[in-house]
């Protein structure tokens, strides 16, 4: 089963429509218009279940050596759930990942600001 077409995401207030571009067995991209920011799914089935959620997002800015040049900088977030073949429900594996996410959103983000600060 494929996820929707387009898929969507909201980045500093815009909403960006990201149309399937790709899509391969247990695969799929999803590129923006301009192509500065991508989703990519993903699953590998094997002893372990590994599911992928991948954002990568791109923008043109200005050269901090040279300020008369811009650039391209990116980056990237990605969740990976690994779970075995037994033992979990999907929804027993849906709660840990809503607990996780919760926590991470709490304080309006603090733990995620921290993280990207460099707390450890």
């Amino acid at each position: 089963m494929a996820l929707a077409d387009p898929q969507s995401v909201t980045i500093s207030g815009t909403a960006i429509s990201l149309p399937r571009t790709s899509s391969a067995v247990n695969a799929g991209t999803f590129t923006s218009n301009d192509g500065t920011v991508v989703e990519t799914v993903s699953h590998q089935y094997g002893n372990r279940n590994r599911h992928l959620f991948r954002i990568d997002h791109s923008k043109i800015a200005p050269d901090p050596l040279i300020s008369a040049q811009n650039i391209k900088y990116g980056m990237s977030f990605y969740v990976v759930v690994d779970t075995p073949v037994t033992g979990y429900t999907v929804a027993e594996a849906k709660a840990v990942i809503d607990g996780f996410i919760s926590q991470m959103n709490a304080s309006s983000g603090a733990l995620i600001t921290k993280l990207l600060g460099g707390e450890n």
